[in-house]
């Protein structure tokens, strides 16, 4: 599955009273995990920026005033999402914005969900944890992401963020790295473990190693001796009566 793990920041908190997008950033997920491609723009919204706004996210009136317009990106930035799952934290709030958009330039582009589906992680948080703080930082605490760049909101690292959080609540993982070296583990503990966020530099520096014969046979040689003792192991199932 392709996924499209997706923030939008904006110049205000509601696209009916003319607040528009200012940066989209986009991470790609396939098969869950991270390809490296990523979409990230900042956006001319032909207005203000909102004070309490650019408290948040840091974004300036001045510097969004020579980048491109909504109707600059729409086509590239449709190509990145169309087809895929969006991951979006508090999805309600960035597809409403992206509607607005697509809405406003009357281009025939339809909806958001005319070209994807949409997965709302904020959503799953809370059916995970009712009753607790499901905010992306209070998540990061929680699953021990490291979001110790976020001083202000990004839309791209927020998404790079997000991306790493998703994976964690849903199952999987992704760089894990001991806390023992003297680093606080946030609620790991002193020796617990801590999930970084690895680089796209990183990431291409990986390497696969792979069992080798021996230890494939090892590996082997232990499942029978769990069978036999066991009658039958979990990942084979109960043999029928």
């Amino acid at each position: 599955m392709r996924e499209v793990v997706l923030d939008t920041e904006t110049t205000g908190i509601e696209p009916k009273e003319g607040h528009r997008i200012i940066e989209i950033g986009c991470v790609e997920l396939i098969g869950r995990r991270l390809t490296g491609r990523h979409y990230h723009v900042y956006i001319n919204p032909q207005r203000e920026v909102d004070e309490g706004a650019i408290a948040v996210h840091g974004i300036t009136n001045e510097f969004l005033v020579d980048k491109p317009l909504f109707a600059d990106v729409v086509e590239d930035f449709m190509r990145f999402i169309s087809g895929a799952r969006l991951v979006i934290h508090n999805a309600a709030f960035d597809v409403g914005f992206i509607d607005s958009e697509l809405d406003r330039l009357n281009a025939g582009h339809g909806r958001v969900i005319d070209h994807c589906s949409v997965l709302d992680t904020l959503a799953m948080a809370r059916e995970k944890h009712p009753g607790q703080r499901n905010s992306l930082d209070a998540l990061c605490k929680r699953y021990g992401v490291d979001n110790s760049q976020r001083d202000l909101h990004g839309a791209l690292l927020d998404a790079e963020i997000l991306a790493d959080v998703y994976l964690i609540m849903t199952g999987g993982q992704t760089a894990l790295s001991l806390a023992g070296n003297g680093q606080d583990s946030g609620e790991g503990g002193q020796h617990g473990s801590v999930i970084r966020r690895l680089s796209e530099q990183d990431r291409a520096g990986l390497r696969v190693l792979r069992a080798s014969e021996a230890e494939l046979a090892a590996h082997a040689k232990c499942l029978a001796a769990v069978e036999k003792s066991a009658g039958f192991t979990l990942w084979q199932g109960k043999p029928s009566e």
